[in-house]
C-alpha cells in the first residue's frame, strides 16, 4: 500500500484528508513545515500533500527544501487560495500538482493516482 505524508496543520481538513485517503492508502500526518521536511527526508513516502500555508514554515518553502535533497518526490500543493499566481508560486516551489481547497475527493484520487503512476 503506498504512503502518503498529510502536512496540515488544520484538524478538520486533516479530518477530510483521512476520510478521502482511508481504505485506498497508508497515511501520516506532519502539522507544520519544519515537520514535513523532517518526515518527507525521514520516513520516505510515496508522495506527499502539501498545506501551502503552516506555521513555523509555509508549503511551498517545505517543499523547496524536500525537492532540493528527493527531486523526483512527488508533491501536491494544496491551498484555499486558488488564484493562478498561487498555483504558479507552488509549482516554481516544486510541486506537481495543485488543488484547492476545499479539496474534492474524486480530483484528489486521480492526481495522487497519476503521480504515483508516473
Amino acid at each position: 500500500m503506498k504512503r502518503i505524508l498529510v502536512a496540515e496543520d488544520n484538524d478538520s481538513n486533516y479530518m477530510l484528508m483521512q476520510y478521502i485517503l482511508k481504505n485506498r492508502f497508508e497515511f501520516f500526518r506532519a502539522k507544520n513545515g519544519v515537520e514535513a521536511v523532517e518526515k518527507a527526508l525521514s520516513e520516505n513516502p510515496d508522495l506527499i500533500l502539501m498545506d501551502i500555508k503552516m506555521p513555523l514554515m509555509d508549503g511551498l518553502e517545505a517543499t523547496r527544501q524536500i525537492k532540493a535533497q528527493k527531486p523526483d518526490m512527488p508533491i501536491i500543493a494544496l491551498t484555499a487560495n486558488a488564484f493562478d499566481s498561487d498555483r504558479q508560486m507552488a509549482m516554481d516551489a516544486g510541486c506537481n500538482d495543485f488543488l484547492s481547497k476545499p479539496v474534492n475527493a474524486e480530483k484528489c484520487i486521480k492526481a495522487m493516482q497519476e503521480l504515483l503512476e508516473a
